[in-house]
């Protein structure tokens, strides 16, 4: 009999703790999510400099979910779509972002992905055009978190207009950028009429003044005894190291900046989940000019990783530790520069005459007439010229073959695709091919779409990404915050899946264009 009353006793309590389990309320979810960029940041440098971080980053990889096998699904791995791609989750064929910018045949005119006449830039010089995510096709969850209704903030923050813009979405409260002309934080009057108080009282403590004749000194310099990267002092012996962007105290403005927008808007003490999007950009200014392997790249990297410390720590006394989820990627990669890989005995080289406009409108003269072919673009995304095809009754098809024949001879040129190989699908359903696919969006892209071979650069100097080697597309993805269980994971992912797997967290629906799948493991 006791037999029995323990059995029963341990069904009922069975029975209990699964109905229990079964109507428990869900987690929390979080009051502010910290969602970070860190422009041109190979996910190796958490590898290489590991040993470096002792705060932001390293309290990431102790402490956060790790994907150690992200990789950008589209071929033009630049800013703009990197960025646009963070909390959308969807590639350039969805949200018609092209490019940092891209030639538009209504107007004859280059545009970038952010440019919009139709506002005004909110700064000390009046009348300047201004910027806005009206080129972005898709929503992003700030969008879809605001659209149900909720009370939520969504802000953006970056130097580059683009990378404060479109990870923010349409429905933002904010957008903040820094303008190189005045030396003051910029919005548009897509968002509002003036700049906030707290943006103003910033702009006037006039922070780009510390870096005036500055010199950029290791982090773990002892006095004057190491030599500068670069200086701020024009004329100088040294490396002139340019605008601030291009040093750690760009970062750090932005840094402080996020602080200020925090304190600003009150974030994290709204009835739903605040999001504040921040973009680190200096890394990809320095990593530009002088390649991944100089020493300045690891220094700015620590730096980063200070940064980001200051940041959450911030953030939990404001918000409430426990209270924030944090979500790192970086937007692109970058090639080695082609002289360190030959110093390796590695492939790479750079194309020094790599004028294949001017190539494109020899062949298509020397065939069909003399005439300015070309009508806009750039080295990898050329534009013909449709109304001479048109006057002439050419067939489209033949006279972008012609063109990427010329091309294709050209030396160390992997793949031309066509317009039309590319809206017929007629591409080799590899990764490569697959991500052509993925950046074509009829209504913007061009007539032929250059890949040169790995490691060979078009530029004369420094180095730079847009490819689809996996150079340009391995990033981190990392998310860290209340019922984010620390572990590493291995299997291969995009970040296209952020946007999904946020949504999730967050309980909205996935933005409209998201080709991203739900992180699982990481949603209770």
């Amino acid at each position: 009999m006791k037999l029995l009353m323990k059995r029963l006793v341990l069904v009922v309590s069975l029975c209990v703790a699964s109905v229990t389990a079964l109507f428990s309320a869900p987690p929390p979810k979080p009051k502010l999510v910290l969602a970070i960029v860190i422009d041109q940041f190979r996910y190796d440098y958490l590898l290489r400099f590991r040993k470096d971080y002792n705060s932001g980053l390293a309290r990431l990889l102790e402490r956060g979910a790790v994907y150690t096998d992200a990789h950008y699904i589209h071929s033009l791995t630049v800013t703009a779509i990197g960025h646009s791609t963070f909390l959308s989750g969807a590639t350039p064929s969805m949200s018609g972002i092209i490019g940092n910018e891209w030639y538009e045949r209504s107007t004859k005119s280059t545009v970038t992905s952010v440019s919009d006449p139709q506002t005004k830039l909110i700064n000390p010089i009046a009348g300047r055009e201004g910027s806005s995510p009206r080129r972005l096709m898709v929503t992003t969850v700030g969008d879809e978190l605001k659209s149900q209704g909720a009370d939520s903030k969504i802000i953006g923050v970056s130097i580059k207009d683009r990378s404060a813009i479109l990870p923010a979405g349409h429905m933002a409260d904010g957008a903040y950028w820094y303008d190189n002309d005045t030396n003051t934080w910029v919005t548009s009057t897509f968002y509002r009429a003036d700049l906030p108080e707290w943006v103003k009282k910033i702009n006037a403590e006039e922070p780009y003044k510390r870096s005036i004749g500055a010199k950029w000194l290791p982090f773990d310099a002892k006095g004057d005894s190491a030599k500068p990267f670069c200086t701020m002092v024009a004329g100088s012996d040294l490396r002139f190291c340019g605008t601030i962007e291009a040093t750690p105290w760009g970062n750090e403005m932005i840094e402080e900046f996020a602080e200020r927008a925090i304190a600003g808007e009150n974030l994290g003490h709204h009835g739903s989940t605040d999001i504040l999007a921040v973009s680190f950009s200096s890394n990809d200014y320095v990593g530009h000019a002088v390649g991944p392997d100089d020493p300045s790249v690891r220094d700015i990297s620590i730096r980063t990783d200070r940064l980001l410390g200051k940041l959450f720590d911030y953030a939990d006394r404001m918000v409430g530790a426990g209270n924030t989820l944090v979500i790192l990627t970086a937007d692109h990669g970058v090639a080695p520069v082609p002289e360190v890989n030959q110093e390796r005995k590695l492939p790479g080289g750079r194309l020094n005459d790599f004028a294949l406009p001017q190539k494109v409108n020899a062949a298509l003269s020397k065939k069909y007439g003399p005439a300015k072919w070309v009508a806009g673009g750039n080295e990898t995304n050329l534009y013909l010229n449709q109304e001479q095809i048109a006057k002439l009754k050419l067939d489209p098809a033949e006279v972008e073959r012609v063109a990427a024949d010329a091309i294709a001879a050209e030396p160390h040129i992997a793949r031309v695709y066509t317009r039309h190989d590319l809206a017929s699908g007629n591409v080799q359903r590899d990764p490569i091919g697959n991500a052509m696919s993925l950046q074509f969006f009829g209504p913007r892209s061009g007539d032929l779409f250059v890949l040169q071979d790995p490691y060979y650069l078009s530029g004369a100097t420094g180095t730079t990404h847009g490819t689809p080697y996996n150079y340009d597309t391995h990033v981190p993805v990392i998310f860290m915050g209340a019922g984010i269980k620390p572990a590493t994971y291995a299997r291969r992912i995009a970040p296209n899946d952020i946007a999904p797997t946020l949504s999730t967290i967050l309980g909205v629906n996935e933005p409209g264009g998201s080709v991203g799948h739900v992180l699982t493991e990481l949603v209770p």
